[in-house]
């Protein structure tokens, strides 16, 4: 079996709303990371193949489709739950304006912002709504990599390569995987 790899990064923000922690090994019961916050993130897209083609798993330009999904997608953007019950009174807010798909993004082009708010508030808004990726699941960095894992892999699939693991790092010193 060949295989390659590729690494990306990306700015994000998350809030796990379900931590918990046990004390014993936590030390303190602070779930910090129900906070609204935001990293750096380091995907590492590892591809494999039984058989070369041109000498290649994968030219790695292929794998710029992954990447524009990044950047057009996650960078800069925050993925919620659509569960999190800070998420739920603007869900009932725009549920009529929500796209569906791996993920799901407000269709700002239906958005409907009363006419007589100050121009400064539509575009609060907007760009507050623009911002989010709406996911059904708790955007922790193994249920993000795990979902990275799935895009990747539909994404790819044409070119008779397998993903077989995507790597996520939140933190310099905190990292997960996902293979099949």
């Amino acid at each position: 079996m060949y295989t390659i790899d590729k690494q990306f990064e990306f700015e994000y923000g998350h809030r796990v709303w379900t931590q918990t922690l046990d004390e014993r090994f936590s030390l303190d019961n602070r779930c910090i990371c129900r906070h609204l916050h935001g990293h750096h993130a380091i995907v590492k897209l590892h591809l494999a193949a039984k058989e070369l083609t041109d000498g290649m798993v994968t030219d790695f330009k292929h794998l710029n489709c992954f990447k524009q999904f990044l950047d057009d997608v996650l960078d800069h953007r925050f993925i919620i739950d659509e569960k999190d019950p800070l998420f739920l009174l603007d869900s009932a807010i725009i549920n009529d304006y929500i796209d569906h798909g791996f993920y799901r993004t407000v269709d700002l082009s239906t958005l409907s912002i009363p006419e007589t708010l100050p121009d400064e508030i539509k575009l609060s808004v907007v760009e507050k709504y623009d911002s989010f990726v709406i996911v059904d699941f708790i955007p922790t960095s193994e249920n993000i990599c795990k979902w990275l894992y799935d895009i990747a892999n539909e994404m790819l699939d044409a070119l008779n390569v397998y993903v077989s693991k995507v790597e996520f790092q939140e933190t310099p010193k905190s990292h997960c995987s996902y293979e099949e």
